[in-house]
C-alpha cells in the first residue's frame, strides 16, 4: 500500500514522492529516489486480527474465556520478513521449527490444556442457553478461582463449568434452572448439585435468594400465556408475598402454580404437564400443592 506525500523530490523536483509500506521507504515515483527508509509506522496499521469487517492496530481484547486470555504469540505463515521480502530459503526450516514449537508451547502445560477443554464445553453452552458475554466471562473467572482451589481434581471438567454456570446464574437471578443446565451439559443433575454446592461452600460465593416473579416470566414465555394471564398470576405471587407463604418453598415451583390458577381464571387451557416441561425443575404434585396452598390463604374461588 502506497501513501502519497505532498512534497518535491530534491534530486528531480517531481511532486510523486510516496511511501512503499511494504519496505518501509520513503521514494520518488518519478527518479526512484530513496530519500528515507526503514521508516516506522504511526497510523492505523490496516490489518484485521479476527474475523471482525473493522480493522484496527491492536487484536482481541483479552479475554477471561479464552485459555491464555487473548495473550498468545503466533508466528505467521506468510514466508516474508517484516520488510516484504521472501525469507531466503536456508532459514525457512529454521521457521518452520520455531513455527511448530510455538503451537506445540502454547498448550503444553496442563493447565492450559484443561483451561482450553473447559472453555471450548463453555462456548458449547453459550450457544445452547444463549448466554451474554458476560455470563460467559463471569462463568470462567469462577472457572478458573475453581481450578486454582484445586476444586476439579476427581471431577468432570463438564460438570465443575455447568456449576460455575449455575452459581452465575443464581448470582444474577437469571431464570436457568439446575436441571435445564445439567440437561443442556448432558451430566447427572445429582452430581451438579453436589459441584454446586462444592462451589458455593469453598469460593465463598454469596446467592441471593430466587424471586418467583422472575421465574413467572420465564416460564409464561415459554407456555405462550396471554399477557392478561401473567398479569393475574403477578398479583398472586405479590399477595402470596405479603402475607408471607411464599418464604422457604421453591420460587420455580411457586410460580408454576400461580401461572397455572391464572390460567383457570381466564380460561386458557395451559394444562400442569405442559408447565412442569417449561419450567423443567418442578413436578406435578407440586404444583397441586402449592394451588391449594394458595387457594386456601387468598381464599380464591377456582
Amino acid at each position: 500500500m502506497e501513501v502519497w506525500y505532498s512534497k518535491n523530490c530534491p534530486r528531480c523536483g517531481q511532486q510523486k514522492m510516496a511511501v512503499d509500506s511494504s519496505r518501509g521507504e520513503l521514494l520518488c515515483q518519478h527518479c526512484g529516489l530513496v530519500f528515507e527508509e526503514s521508516l516506522e509506522q504511526t497510523g492505523p496499521e490496516w490489518r484485521s486480527y479476527d474475523d471482525l469487517p473493522t480493522q484496527s492496530r491492536v487484536g482481541s481484547p483479552i479475554s477471561l474465556a479464552m485459555h491464555d486470555m487473548g495473550l498468545n504469540t503466533l508466528i505467521g505463515s506468510s514466508g516474508k520478513d517484516a520488510f516484504g521480502k521472501p525469507i531466503p530459503f536456508d532459514t525457512r526450516d529454521n521457521i518452520e521449527r520455531l513455527r511448530m514449537w510455538d503451537s506445540r508451547t502454547s498448550i503444553n502445560p496442563s493447565q492450559d490444556r484443561n483451561y482450553r477443554q473447559a472453555f471450548s464445553e463453555l462456548e458449547r453452552l453459550k450457544d445452547k442457553l444463549a448466554l451474554s458475554n458476560t455470563m460467559v466471562q463471569e462463568t470462567a473467572y469462577v472457572y478458573r478461582k475453581a481450578h486454582l482451589n484445586r476444586l476439579c481434581r476427581g471431577r468432570s471438567t463438564s460438570i465443575i463449568v455447568a456449576a460455575s454456570l449455575y452459581a452465575v446464574c443464581r448470582k444474577n437471578e437469571i431464570p436457568h434452572t439446575l436441571s435445564e443446565i445439567a440437561g443442556v451439559a448432558n451430566v447427572d443433575r445429582k452430581v451438579l448439585s453436589r459441584s454446586y454446592r462444592k462451589l458455593v461452600q469453598e469460593l465463598d460465593l454469596h446467592m441471593p435468594v430466587a424471586d418467583p416473579i422472575r421465574c413467572l416470566v420465564f416460564i409464561a414465555s415459554k407456555v405462550n400465556a396471554k399477557e392478561r394471564t401473567k398479569r393475574t398470576a403477578l398479583k398472586i405471587l405479590e399477595e402470596a408475598k405479603k402475607i408471607g407463604i411464599s418464604s422457604g418453598k421453591d420460587p420455580v415451583g411457586f410460580a408454576s402454580a400461580a401461572l397455572y390458577m391464572s390460567c383457570q381464571i381466564h380460561g386458557e387451557s395451559k394444562s400442569q404437564k405442559a408447565i412442569v416441561l417449561a419450567s423443567s425443575s418442578t413436578t406435578e404434585m407440586t404444583i397441586r400443592n402449592r394451588c391449594r396452598e394458595l387457594r386456601d390463604s387468598l381464599e380464591l374461588k377456582i
